[in-house]
């Protein structure tokens, strides 16, 4: 089955605010992966044309306005990847263009953009020929609440909370708390507007990159537990692939997966972004180095490596039981009404018996995707 061409969106303020912007961009995979914006009237597409120079503002208005606390505004896209959809509280955004085009899209780590001080956050999804697949993402940092619900062609309807209208705030006092025990920083990653109030939390991967001092160390002794007990056992990834369950060994400080692949000790650093170091992308072995990457990062961010020899955890109860662990992860899992969401790059992880815990919804049939900004009326 393929999907349609185009795809209905409601976007729904469950906000208090009677201002909001909401933004759709993408890579158009009908038009040659063009970059894609919806314009201002939610129907009318837009492909940006390189600019001379870089930092060019774009050509049409494409901030579309959702109407007062309460409503509802239905719009149509074509198939997008690598599609998101921002939303702006009280202001609008500023996209620019580079030459190419390239899109330059809002950003939480640069403190010079226009966007830094505004209360904006995004969803993510990919809409293609085969299915409509959709999260909410925390993996650079947390906001202002949305949740997705998406109603198949025959009727029936995944739905995923997201965090109630208090919910930043509750993560706030709950990193503030736990930096209280352990003192390794995790209120810096706390930003707040000119009154004081939070803006937003920044996840650690984001906050290394404007401060990196942060954590630097914070992994180093889990990290030598879990190389000196897989010096003298194996450790046992299911790929879930067409390599099953591989095995592998400590040896001459490196993790070795005979015939695969081997991994170096990652630093903090690399766990918390899941894509540098021993977790870069593999020339060798690429799709298998690739899925043994996946579990071994999620296993370091849910510290369950030195729990069971066989990963992934099939647990949940488990992940994050033990010192150090991705407090971060932890504590925005917690403050979503159905513990669900997108919080490092490899919170997609699911052993085969147990639940996912990513905050995603996927269907090869969608007719209506409904994404809620604002957390009034939350539910699970």
């Amino acid at each position: 089955m393929v999907t349609n061409t185009t795809l209905n969106i409601a976007l729904q303020n469950q906000s208090t605010c009677d201002t909001v912007y909401a933004y759709i961009t993408g890579l158009a995979l009908d038009h040659n992966n063009a970059w894609f914006i919806l314009q201002a009237d939610g129907q009318t597409p837009y492909y940006p044309e390189s600019p001379d120079s870089t930092g060019a503002a774009l050509a049409v208005d494409c901030g579309i306005p959702l109407g007062e606390s309460g409503c509802t505004r239905t719009l149509t896209i074509p198939r997008i990847a690598g599609g998101r959809i921002w939303f702006c509280l009280n202001d609008k955004l500023t996209f620019l263009l580079n030459p190419g085009p390239g899109l330059v899209e809002p950003s939480v780590s640069n403190p010079s953009d226009s966007n830094y001080s505004k209360d904006w956050g995004f969803c993510e999804f990919t809409f293609n020929d085969f299915q409509l697949y959709a999260n909410i993402s925390y993996v650079d940092f947390v906001s202002i609440p949305i949740a997705l619900s998406l109603q198949s062609a025959s009727g029936e309807i995944q739905h995923i909370s997201g965090i109630p209208t208090d919910g930043l705030e509750t993560i706030c006092s709950s990193l503030i708390a736990q930096n209280r025990i352990d003192s390794v920083g995790w209120d810096q990653l706390i930003v707040r507007n000119p009154s004081g109030q939070p803006l937003r939390v920044l996840s650690p991967n984001t906050a290394g990159v404007m401060n990196p001092t942060l954590f630097t160390s914070y992994y180093d002794d889990y990290v030598s537990e879990v190389w000196s007990k897989y010096s003298t056992q194996c450790l046992r990834i299911d790929t879930q692939g067409q390599w099953g369950v591989v095995e592998g060994n400590v040896t001459n400080d490196l993790l070795e997966f005979p015939g695969i692949g081997t991994f170096n000790r990652p630093s903090t650093a690399h766990i918390f972004s899941c894509s540098n170091g021993p977790f870069a992308a593999s020339h060798a072995n690429t799709i298998a180095m690739g899925g043994l990457t996946a579990r071994i990062a999620a296993a370091f961010n849910r510290s369950t490596l030195l729990l069971g020899d066989h990963q992934p955890c099939s647990n949940v109860q488990a992940y994050y039981s033990t010192n150090p662990t991705n407090y971060y992860s932890k504590i925005v899992h917690s403050a979503n009404l159905d513990k669900l969401g997108y919080a490092f790059p490899y919170d997609d992880v699911t052993p085969t018996d147990g639940a996912n815990q990513s905050g995603s919804v996927w269907d090869g049939s969608p007719q209506l995707f409904t994404v809620a900004v604002g957390g009034l009326n939350a539910y699970t």
